[in-house]
């Protein structure tokens, strides 16, 4: 398994690449649950990190999907 590290390492790279070039999904990166701690203290594992950065890249991969099947389409 990854480094806490760089796990936020890459986190902090894909976060960065949604929000300058796909602004329109910032909307979805302050709903997902990792960004609502459920606890006052929250601890932070590198499962818990790992499982971030799988949503994260799932969100943009499912959008690029998206726009490339819109795209063909049109």
């Amino acid at each position: 398994m990854e480094t806490k590290q760089s796990l936020g390492e890459k986190i902090l790279h894909i976060t960065l690449k949604i929000k300058e070039q796909y602004p329109e999904l910032g909307k979805y990166l302050d709903e997902m649950p990792i960004t609502i701690p459920d606890k006052k203290y929250p601890i932070i594992t590198s499962k818990i990190l790992q499982d971030y950065y799988n949503s994260l890249t799932s969100l943009l991969d499912n959008y690029l999907l998206e726009e490339f099947c819109n795209n063909e389409m049109n």
